[in-house]
């Protein structure tokens, strides 16, 4: 070999070994690159010839997996393993998955709710060993703001905190008790609170409480996220009124005014649900908002026909500061018999691309139909 061909590989060897190293991150199971990858979970750009982290924050709407209330035909069979299967991988992948539990985790007793009109009212009681579920698929932090947190009182308040604080995911939303929470994940201490309408919740209508717990979240944490309970439910109530919304002659918030206020506080992320169905995302001063990202895996007991049986899984990009870098949406749907499964029709990004035009059509978001957000 001559001194020209020894020089040449030598210099391509050098390239590439610089190469690997530029785009080699802490993680070795991560993807890094200079551009957009879709099922990275750290995504290093370049600006500025600046290397830059993203950190991603998957969330999910409401999660029931099964009730033994009123009785355990109302359980999945193979103690509810398979239910996740289908998304496991996208809610491991996440730097930080987030999704609202509905109802409790208790074995049995309590005392369960009293309700006027049975035909309005559920009562939700899964196994205490469901918590498996959630801690194998990957979720860090889940939100007990709702109207099912307090279907089994006291006890099943308390039996719930107890499965979550062993099994190290973390929670939020009960006044006085656990109006937030704090938790670090690879170097990056994120902070959590979580509001709803219902007793002994966090008042999503209280915002200048909400503000507050806001605040203090931000002076002493990296990323701070949101999440709401809110609105009026079902198919004719997609849209958001930004007016305050009354459903069977309950104040559900004004979620519009809720959002903007807690971003203004200082919340980087703003996850909402309640409506079961989806609502239009929003872009407000560089800060994600969901208004609601419906059902996402609840056996059993929901109505899961047609806007209630489709969904969005969100993947939020942002900066270490916070600020809004892209998101991707997985467009999901479910059934009677099964849980969350990957809608090949994308109904569910259809939708929010429908809603955000409709009720926010001047935020700089671009939803385009593979379900990538983007800045415009």
């Amino acid at each position: 070999m001559n001194i020209q061909n020894t020089l040449f590989l030598f210099f391509i060897s050098i390239t590439f070994l610089f190469c690997s190293f530029q785009t080699e991150t802490t993680d070795s199971t991560k993807t890094a690159s200079n551009t957009i990858v879709a099922d990275s979970n750290i995504v290093t750009t370049t600006i500025d010839s600046n290397k830059i982290e993203i950190y991603t924050i998957m969330g999910v709407g409401d999660m029931m997996l099964g009730t033994n209330y009123p009785n355990a035909g109302y359980l999945p069979p193979n103690g509810g393993k398979d239910l996740l299967k289908d998304v496991a991988p996208l809610l491991q992948n996440a730097d930080v998955t987030f999704g609202n539990l509905e109802g409790t985790l208790l074995d049995k007793g309590g005392n369960v709710k009293r309700c006027s009109n049975p035909d309005l009212c559920y009562a939700f009681r899964s196994p205490e060993n469901y918590i498996e579920h959630f801690k194998n698929t990957g979720f860090d932090v889940v939100s007990i703001a709702n109207n099912h947190t307090g279907d089994f009182g006291a006890e099943g308040r308390r039996t719930t905190k107890r499965v979550l604080d062993e099994s190290g995911i973390a929670y939020a939303g009960l006044a006085g008790t656990d109006e937030s929470t704090v938790f670090e994940r690879n170097g990056v201490t994120y902070g959590f609170c979580a509001f709803a309408p219902n007793t002994g919740t966090v008042d999503i209508r209280n915002i200048t409480k909400a503000k507050q717990i806001v605040q203090e979240l931000e002076a002493k944490t990296d990323i701070v996220i949101v999440s709401f309970h809110g609105g009026a439910e079902g198919a004719k109530n997609q849209h958001v009124t930004k007016k305050t919304e009354i459903y069977y002659g309950e104040n559900r918030g004004n979620v519009h005014a809720f959002a903007h206020a807690v971003i203004d506080a200082g919340a980087d992320i703003v996850f909402g649900h309640g409506p079961h169905v989806t609502r239009a995302m929003e872009l407000y001063n560089n800060r994600f908002i969901i208004y609601s990202l419906g059902n996402f895996c609840t056996y059993g007991r929901f109505n899961l026909r047609g806007a209630a049986g489709i969904a969005p899984m969100v993947e939020v990009a942002v900066d270490k500061n916070g600020g809004f870098v892209h998101a991707k949406i997985t467009p999901i749907y479910q059934a009677k018999t099964h849980g969350p499964k990957i809608d090949p029709q994308a109904r569910a990004t259809q939708k929010l691309i429908e809603l955000t035009k409709a009720d926010f059509p001047d935020t700089p978001l671009l939803i385009e139909a593979d379900g990538w957000v983007l800045k415009k």
